[in-house]
């Protein structure tokens, strides 16, 4: 069977996860705890860091945008980079800002602090940062509230690596009760809609020793 390397809270190992779950891809789940530079894993992946996917046949795929772009050229029974070349490019526009700009501005800043650090024994959290994260959470939502009012799914009329790569993020952040969803009822109920697909049966199920999620993050109704 695959296999994926993975921490539980990283945003870019759940996008991969949800992925894998919605071409219904079975797989094994490793995890890799990359604060403590295994040897083995280097070998595989030089970066250090999560997610990496090891095929049947042996084939190492590193980074989660590599391998969500390798799932859909090996795996295209299930498409989800859009049907149009229009829809790619939004597609791929909205990838790049959550895995890029959301993740420095609000996943760092949270996430980063008040966990990864503390996992790799970097001292407390920057408050001046957490404050960053939460002010900038607050915009983010708004604009992905407006993308799902005004459109069926984030980029456009189908659902989309988009979308998994906004759960990948959010998902994280609400495990650890970071997200206040009054400020955007739209990503709510657009959250709502990703949370209640098969493929995230997985991610809810998710427990980290130490961190109690809040009572709505495996509730299907919120």
């Amino acid at each position: 069977m695959r296999v994926l390397h993975h921490l539980p809270l990283s945003p870019y190992s759940r996008k991969v996860r949800l992925v894998l779950a919605e071409k219904r891809l079975p797989f094994e789940l490793k995890l890799e705890r990359v604060w403590e530079r295994r040897p083995e894993y280097l070998d595989l992946n030089p970066a250090g860091t999560v997610p990496t996917l090891i095929e049947e046949n042996g084939l190492v795929i590193p980074d989660s945008r590599v391998i969500c772009e390798y799932l859909e050229e090996a795996y295209p029974d299930t498409p989800l980079m859009g049907r149009t070349l229009v829809e790619r490019i939004e597609v791929r526009r909205l990838v790049a800002w959550f895995d890029e700009k959301f993740a420095a501005e609000v996943t760092e800043n949270l996430l980063g602090e008040k966990f990864m650090k503390r996992l790799a024994g970097r001292g407390e959290p920057d408050a001046g940062a957490l404050r960053t994260g939460y002010a900038q959470l607050r915009e983010h939502l708004k604009y992905l509230a407006w993308l799902a009012e005004n459109r069926k799914w984030l980029a456009g009329p189908s659902l989309s690596l988009a979308d998994f790569a906004a759960a990948g993020h959010l998902s994280a952040l609400d495990f650890v009760s970071d997200v206040d969803w009054s400020v955007a009822p739209g990503a709510r109920e657009w959250y709502a809609r990703m949370k209640s697909r098969p493929s995230f049966r997985g991610v809810l199920a998710d427990r980290v020793p130490g961190v109690m999620p809040p009572a709505h993050y495996a509730d299907l109704d919120f």
